[in-house]
């Protein structure tokens, strides 16, 4: 292992562009990282080492000529094997998919390629990017760097993995339940969820190639990184309206202010809601706000008042269960009910789970019924107004990225044990966060320590809508106080 694969992307592409060193260079490390640990990580999907090999040697021929590709000339990253790749295999971890190989590259491919980045390659994910954990027919289990024994969260698990144990600088990944700050999270990494509809989705997937689009509320893509400066650097190249997609509004970046953290004023709170979170999240998020304000800045605990967040967590089942389910055609309401009824009897959970609210929502959507589909729209728009409202009054709001930490590989929809008592699956891994695919605001994650086992805990860094490189730039100075990025040990040397 070289250091080269631990380099924040800036610096990375700073020293290609003054040949500090070589984009072979940088690219052969990364390859061989990969080499000696993909084995046990399982991040990796599917490596494209001849073509970046390539690349990277016609990225140094134009170095020596004196010219520049872009911001992240030579720069070797990864992306979630549900975006679509020109030329390279694109599988969304499903088996229909396991030979699909794109004609194009989704929107915000092409655009990190034509910023000069180099694809080396495509990362595991969660089958249809629908879990919290990797595991699937094609490509097995990703595991945690930290412990092999946990999930590395998901859906953009091998990502995370991959950015935590130097695989890789920067993954592009997608977000529509927490799909990127959950792994940040669980993982030891930043990762970042733009405002709704600020970067082109087109090249997703799902919808199933040859579909319609049908999600088109909360599902969004980002990125992963070891620097946040590298987060702002990647929204700056894959934000903005594109042609193929014109949903995507022409709103340009707005720069962020200079503004020191005695200036900022910020909102926190250790759980939303009533739904409590691991004490040791509790512990670690507290010390944080205390160091935050030693620090100077002005930071208080607050209640969004008004707020019903259990009628949130439903109505987030409601519009996008029916989203989903239209983008995978191979479903229909009844049979996606039936999956889920299934689930509930086989690891027999008491018929109370179905009362928790985002499953609520989830099965109160189907059979989908158009008048229901857009109430919980209109309800989607309040939730949100209600969020800006809050919001109005902060430069940003700070809570917890999941009631847990990373937990121990296991079955999907298996209840998980917080603090004694038992909460279903997806509420207890993504309640915390599905709130804001609901709201469309735009979330950083950064992490702020680690539990007695070792295993990272992270925080969301909430912000205005539209706002994103100034959340970033807050998100910046608060990851100064956290300090440096650990590693986890095996993979350092």
């Amino acid at each position: 292992m070289s250091d080269l694969t631990f380099l924040p992307v800036h610096q990375m592409a700073q020293g290609i562009r003054d040949r500090t060193f070589s984009a072979t260079e940088v690219l052969s490390a990364h390859l061989d990282q990969i080499a000696r640990h993909n084995s046990t990580l399982n991040a990796i999907a599917t490596l494209d080492d001849e073509r970046a090999k390539q690349r990277a040697k016609e990225a140094d021929d134009a170095i020596a000529r004196g010219e520049c590709w872009g911001p992240l000339h030579g720069v070797p990253i990864t992306v979630k094997d549900v975006l679509e790749t020109q030329g390279l295999l694109t599988t969304c971890h499903y088996q229909p998919l396991a030979n699909y190989v794109p004609q194009h590259d989704a929107i915000a491919v092409r655009r990190l390629r034509e910023a000069g980045a180099i694809i080396m390659a495509k990362t595991n994910c969660a089958p249809l990017a629908a879990d919290y954990q990797a595991n699937g027919p094609l490509f097995g289990r990703a595991n945690n760097p930290w412990n092999l024994g946990y999930t590395p969260g998901g859906s953009t698990s091998g990502g995370a993995a991959a950015i935590a144990a130097g695989l890789s600088p920067l993954e592009l990944g997608s977000d529509g339940g927490g799909s990127i700050r959950h792994p940040a999270h669980c993982c030891g990494v930043v990762g970042f969820k733009p405002t709704d509809r600020l970067v082109p989705t087109a090249g997703h997937m799902p919808p199933l190639p040859g579909y319609p689009q049908s999600i088109r509320h909360g599902l969004t893509l980002g990125a992963l990184a070891r620097s946040v400066k590298d987060l702002s650097l990647c929204l700056s190249l894959i934000a903005g309206a594109d042609a193929r997609q014109p949903e995507i509004p022409p709103v340009p970046l707005k720069p962020p202010s200079d503004r020191p953290l005695s200036s900022l004023r910020l909102a926190w709170t250790p759980e939303l809601g009533n739904l409590k979170v691991d004490q040791e999240i509790h512990v670690t998020l507290t010390d944080f706000v205390q160091r935050v304000a030693d620090a100077g800045c002005q930071i208080e605990q607050q209640v969004l008042q008004d707020f019903d967040f259990d009628a949130a967590w439903e109505t987030y089942g409601q519009f996008y269960g029916p989203e989903i389910l239209m983008a995978e055609p191979s479903f229909s309401g009844d049979n996606l009910l039936f999956m889920l009824e299934a689930q509930v009897s086989r690891l027999q959970v008491d018929r109370t789970y179905r009362n928790s609210p985002i499953e609520r929502g989830l099965f109160g959507a189907f059979p989908v019924n158009v008048a229901r589909y857009m109430q919980a729209l209109t309800q989607r728009d309040r939730f949100t107004g209600q969020m800006d409202h809050f919001l109005a009054e902060w430069d940003a709001y700070l809570c917890p990225v999941s009631t847990i930490p990373a937990f121990p590989h296991q079955p999907k929809g298996k209840p998980i044990t917080v603090n004694g008592i038992k909460l279903p699956y997806m509420t207890a891994c993504g309640a915390y966060i599905i709130v804001f695919n609901l709201t469309g605001h735009p979330v950083v994650v950064i992490p702020i320590g680690q539990t007695k086992k070792g295993l990272p805990i992270g925080v969301q860094i909430v912000g205005k809508r539209w706002n994103d490189l100034e959340l970033l730039a807050i998100a910046e100075s608060l990851a100064g106080i956290a300090g440096d990025l650990k590693r986890p040990s095996p993979f350092v040397n």
